[in-house]
């Protein structure tokens, strides 16, 4: 299984021999302990649970969640395997799990814009301001007499970001041990200290 969970630390560039410039996002990344193994026999469905940082003040469930492991980690995700048999619980998942070059997704929280308009929300077009127009940056109509409600989906102003967020096929451009961190091709969703998850593509 190939992925990490990692915090956002923010953009750079690279240069290339050629003298292509290249944004590159950095990612810094502790070790990650396997905490638990699902199976399709105990839990119905197969799947590996990593954790990442500490948790200095862990609650009781938590410490007993995590005594197996012999960790108490602050960030945890749970990834689907079709099959756990080559980890075990309080294996160390680090570095060594991604090279220069390998194509991983990369999935965050977007950072959150607020509420918002259905001009900058859903990029409506604003009404015209000449010949007696009123209705600038109005909805406009969101329904009819009949069936006399609002569907649902309808676009309408609201919640603008915040949303789970992958971006797909980036490449792993920048590897540093000694720093513990790794540089990502391209823009990663979400704000810097943000927590993302990094997955190899098969």
């Amino acid at each position: 299984m190939k992925a990490l969970i990692a915090r956002k630390v923010g953009m750079t560039s690279t240069i290339s021999e050629n003298g292509v410039v290249s944004p590159v996002t950095l990612l810094s990344v502790q070790d990650n302990t396997v905490t638990q193994i699902k199976s399709i026999n105990v839990d119905g469905y197969s799947a590996i649970q990593i954790g990442t940082e500490t948790n200095k003040k862990p609650n009781k469930p938590q410490v007993n969640q995590f005594k197996t492991s012999k960790v108490s980690p602050k960030v945890v995700r749970e990834f689907r395997v079709d099959s756990s048999d080559e980890l075990s619980v309080g294996d160390t998942l680090s570095f060594d799990t991604f090279e220069v070059g390998d194509v991983v997704d990369v999935t965050g929280t977007s950072k959150g814009k607020g509420f918002a308009g259905t001009i900058k929300r859903h990029n409506f077009h604003r009404g015209r301001k000449t010949h007696g127009g009123r209705s600038y940056r109005r909805v406009g109509s969101i329904g009819s007499m009949f069936p006399q409600k609002v569907f649902k989906g309808k676009k309408m102003a609201g919640r603008m970001g915040h949303d789970r967020v992958t971006i797909k096929n980036l490449k792993v451009s920048v590897i540093d041990k000694d720093l513990g961190v790794i540089g990502i091709s391209g823009a990663v969703p979400g704000p810097n200290k943000s927590v993302v998850i990094v997955r190899g593509v098969k």
